[in-house]
C-alpha cells in the first residue's frame, strides 16, 4: 500500500537558471507530470537543498549565471555528497568540448543543449529519473516560496556597447563598468540607510536603466565627442547638452513611457551630471533634489571616466581617483555615497575586473520558443507569454534606440525579415521574399558581395557560427563603409542543418574617416601641418634604401635669434612665426620633396637637385629670410649630400647638423656644405679641444 502511495506522488524537479523565461519554458514543457521547483542562481539552489523538506528527483542545471555558476553549484554538490543522491542534467547554450567534459566529470549524468526541444528535454528527464530513482532520500524544503526576479538584461548591455563603441571613445566595457558600480554603491547605500525609496529588489532594473545614462551622446556631433584636445567654452556647452538629449530620447520613444525602465533611465540620463552643490547640468538641483538614482550612477560615472583611458587623457590609477573624488577635484557628491565609495574601494578593481560578458541572446530566446510553438506540443501557459511580451517589448525598444539595420535571414523557403526601423531607414518592407533581388541583395549590397556574404554563413558551423565582415554598402543614394555582424543559425537534426542566419549591419563610415584623420595627426606636426621627424625619417629613409645612386640634398636649418620673438611678443607670436616659415616652406618646395618640421623652431628639407646642387639651396634660403610683421627673419643653414652618406640617414643628418654648427661658428645667418675641408676643420677644432680638456685636468 506505501509503495503505491509513493508511486503515485508527483515528483520534483528543481530548476536553476538565472533566467525567468527559461525557467518558466522548462516548467511548461514538465508542469504536467512533475512539480516544478526555480532557483536563479546556485547560491538559492544551495538554500534550497540545505533546508531538506522535499525530495528533489532532478535538477537542470545552466552553466553562466551570476552569484554561483553551474560549475561552482556542481563542486558544493560534490563537497556536500548531494550529487551522490540527487542526478543532475546540465542545460546551457555553451557546447565547448571542455565545458560539456568538464561537466560530466563533475558528476553531470546527461547534458541539453540550448535551444530546448522539447521532446528531447522530457524524454531524457524521464530517463535520468528513472536510471537514478534507486537514490537515497536526502534534502527536503522549508521554504514555501522561490524568490522569482528577472535575468539582468544582457541584450541592451550588448546593443548599448556597441553604440558607444562606434559613436564614442569610450568602449562597451564603459557601459558594463557603469553597470557594475552602480550595483555595488547601491547595495552598499542599502546597507547604511532605508532613507531613499529603493530596495534590493530595485537593484537589476536601476543598473539597466544606468547603462542609458550616455545616450544622448547620440546627437553629438563626432568631431566633438572625439576630440582629442580640450574642448573650448562653445564646443563643451554642446556636449552638455547629451543629459538632456538622452532624456527626451526616452521620453519620446513609441514604446510604453510608464515603464520603471524607461522612468528610471529618463531620471539618470537628465540628471547625472547634477551636483550636490548645485553647480551641475542640466537643471542645477541641488542636494536630494536630485534623485538618488541618478546620484549613484554620476558618482560611477565619474570613477570609471578618471580610471579609463580617454582620447583626451590617460588613465589614473584607482588610489589616484579615490583621492580626486574625496578631495571634491572632480566636484561635490553626496556624503553618504563618498562613506559607500569608501567602503567598497577595495573590491572595486577586482569586480571591475570580473565584469562579465554576455551570453544569452534574443535571437536565441525567440528561436526557442518559436520551436516549441510550432510543434504544438505545448500550450504556452500565461507567465510564459507574460514574459515573452515583456522580453519583445526591451528587443523593439533597444532595436529602434540603437539605430541599427537589423535582419533575420532564413534559407528554405529563401526570406529576410528586417527591423522595423531598418526597413524604414532602408524605405524596404519588412519581409522580403526575394532578398536577392528586391532592394537588398542587389541594390544595398553589391551582388557578388551578398552572394558571398551568404556563402560565408553557409560555409560556418554550430561551433563557430560568427561573421563579420566590412562592405562598401548603397545606403539612400551613397556609399557609405559598414560592417556586416551575422551569426549562423542551426537545426537540432544529427548532423545539424543550416537554417538561416541572424545580424546587423553598422555604419563605421566616420570611423574610418577617423582613424584616417588619426593616423595622418600621428605623422605630422600638430602646430605648422609639417611632417614631424619620425614620419620624415622614415620617408626619407625608405627614399635613401631605393634611389640610393640618386643625388639628393638634405637641408637642416633653424631661426637665428627666435627666443626674441617669444620673448619679446610672447609664445603665440613665436607660433605665428612658425606657422609661417612652415607655409612658406610648403610653398618654396616641390610635391616630390620632403619638408618637416623637427621641433622647436628647426626644419628641414630632403630634395633631388640637377646639376648644381647651391641653386636650391640659395633660393630656398633666400626666400625664407626675409620679415614677419615687423620681426625680422633669419637662418642658419646646413646642407648635406646623399651621395656620400652611404644610404643611412643619420649620417646624412649628422653632417647637415655639423655643416649648420659651422655656420653659426661664423655668425649665423648663412649656409654652409658638408665638404671634405669643413670636415677637416671640425676634426681639428674636436682635436683642439680634447687637448685644452686634458691641459685643464
Amino acid at each position: 500500500m506505501e509503495s503505491r502511495e509513493n508511486a503515485n506522488v508527483r515528483k520534483k524537479i528543481l530548476i536553476v537558471d538565472d533566467s525567468e523565461i527559461n525557467r518558466s519554458l522548462l516548467s511548461d514543457m514538465l508542469s504536467d507530470e512533475f512539480d516544478i521547483l526555480e532557483a536563479e542562481n546556485g547560491m538559492e539552489a544551495s538554500a534550497i537543498l540545505n533546508n531538506q523538506e522535499q525530495e528533489i528527483s532532478l535538477m537542470l542545471l545552466d552553466i553562466v549565471m551570476p552569484v554561483m555558476d553551474g560549475f561552482e553549484m556542481l563542486a558544493v554538490m560534490n563537497k556536500n555528497g548531494w550529487i551522490k543522491s540527487i542526478p543532475v542534467v546540465m542545460i546551457s547554450a555553451e557546447t565547448v568540448p571542455s565545458y560539456v567534459d568538464r561537466a560530466y566529470d563533475l558528476g553531470v549524468l546527461d547534458y541539453i543543449s540550448r535551444p530546448f526541444d522539447e521532446r528531447t528535454v522530457r524524454r531524457r528527464v524521464i530517463s535520468t529519473i528513472m536510471l537514478a530513482a534507486k537514490q537515497k532520500e536526502l534534502v527536503h524544503m522549508v521554504t514555501d516560496q522561490i524568490m522569482e526576479k528577472e535575468r539582468d538584461n544582457k541584450l541592451m548591455v550588448e546593443i548599448l556597447s556597441n553604440i558607444v563603441e562606434f559613436r564614442n571613445g569610450e568602449s562597451g566595457l564603459h557601459v558594463r563598468h557603469i553597470r557594475t558600480l552602480t550595483e555595488m554603491l547601491l547595495r552598499s547605500l542599502l546597507q547604511k540607510t532605508d532613507k531613499y525609496p529603493i530596495g534590493k529588489k530595485d537593484i537589476p532594473i536601476i543598473c539597466n536603466a544606468a547603462a542609458l545614462h550616455d545616450i544622448g551622446k547620440i546627437a553629438i556631433p563626432s568631431e566633438i565627442l572625439n576630440k582629442p584636445g580640450r574642448l573650448t567654452n562653445e564646443e563643451f556647452e554642446i556636449m552638455k547638452t547629451h543629459s538632456a538629449e538622452g532624456a527626451s530620447l526616452l521620453k519620446a520613444t513609441t514604446i510604453r513611457e510608464n515603464e520603471p525602465l524607461v522612468e528610471l533611465g529618463y531620471q539618470i540620463c537628465r540628471w547625472h551630471h547634477e551636483r550636490y552643490d548645485g553647480r551641475g547640468y542640466p537643471d542645477g538641483l541641488k542636494g536630494d533634489e536630485i534623485p538618488i538614482t541618478a546620484q549613484v550612477v554620476a558618482l560611477a560615472d565619474v570613477y570609471d571616466a578618471l580610471t579609463s583611458e580617454r582620447v583626451y587623457k590617460a588613465a589614473y590609477s584607482h588610489q589616484k581617483t579615490m583621492e580626486m573624488i574625496l578631495n571634491g577635484e572632480c566636484g561635490t557628491f553626496n556624503p553618504l555615497l563618498l562613506e559607500c565609495l569608501r567602503d567598497i574601494s577595495e573590491q572595486l578593481e577586482h569586480q571591475l575586473n570580473r565584469a562579465s560578458s554576455l551570453i544569452d541572446s534574443q535571437e536565441e530566446l525567440q528561436e526557442t520558443v518559436d520551436q516549441i510553438m510550432e510543434r504544438g506540443g505545448l500550450d504556452a501557459s500565461e507567465r510564459t507569454l507574460r514574459l515573452l511580451e515583456h522580453e519583445r517589448t526591451k528587443y523593439q525598444f533597444f532595436a529602434e534606440l540603437s539605430q541599427e539595420i537589423q535582419f533575420e535571414y532564413t534559407a528554405t523557403p529563401e526570406m529576410l525579415t528586417l527591423s522595423e526601423w531598418g526597413a524604414k531607414f532602408l524605405e524596404l518592407p519588412e519581409t522580403l521574399l526575394n532578398p536577392r533581388e528586391e532592394g537588398f541583395g542587389n541594390k544595398l549590397f553589391a551582388p557578388e558581395d551578398f552572394d558571398l556574404l551568404l556563402e560565408r554563413l553557409r560555409g560556418t558551423s554550430p561551433e563557430q557560427p560568427m561573421v563579420e565582415q566590412t562592405y562598401l554598402l548603397h545606403v539612400k543614394d551613397s556609399d557609405r563603409w559598414s560592417k556586416v555582424i551575422a551569426r549562423s543559425m542551426w537545426g537540432d537534426g544529427e548532423p545539424p542543418e543550416y537554417v538561416g542566419a541572424i545580424g546587423k549591419i553598422v555604419d563605421i563610415h566616420e570611423d574610418i574617416e577617423k582613424m584616417n584623420r588619426l593616423e595622418v595627426m600621428a605623422d605630422h606636426d600638430p602646430l605648422t601641418g609639417l611632417l614631424n621627424h619620425k614620419a620624415a625619417k622614415a620617408q626619407i629613409s625608405e627614399i635613401l634604401a631605393t634611389e640610393r645612386e640618386k643625388p639628393y640634398i638634405l637641408l637642416f636649418f633653424d631661426l637665428d635669434h627666435f627666443k626674441q620673438a617669444n620673448d619679446k611678443y610672447g609664445h603665440q607670436f613665436g607660433d605665428e612665426v612658425l606657422k609661417y616659415m612652415a607655409e612658406t616652406l610648403k610653398k618654396s618646395t616641390r610635391s616630390a620633396d620632403v619638408p618637416a618640421r623637427m621641433g622647436g623652431d628647426e626644419f628641414l628639407v630632403f630634395m633631388e637637385y640637377k646639376a648644381d646642387m647651391e641653386a636650391p639651396v640659395k633660393r630656398i634660403f633666400n626666400i625664407l629670410c626675409g620679415e614677419f610683421k615687423g620681426f625680422p627673419i633669419r637662418v642658419s643653414m646646413g646642407v648635406s649630400c646623399a651621395l656620400e652618406c652611404g644610404g643611412d640617414y643619420e649620417t646624412l643628418f649628422r653632417m647637415a647638423d655639423e655643416a649648420m654648427y659651422a655656420v653659426k661658428q661664423r655668425g649665423r645667418n648663412g649656409y654652409c656644405f658638408y665638404n671634405e675641408d669643413l670636415k677637416t676643420i671640425l676634426k681639428s677644432q674636436s682635436e683642439d679641444g680634447e687637448s685644452q680638456g686634458a691641459e685643464r685636468e
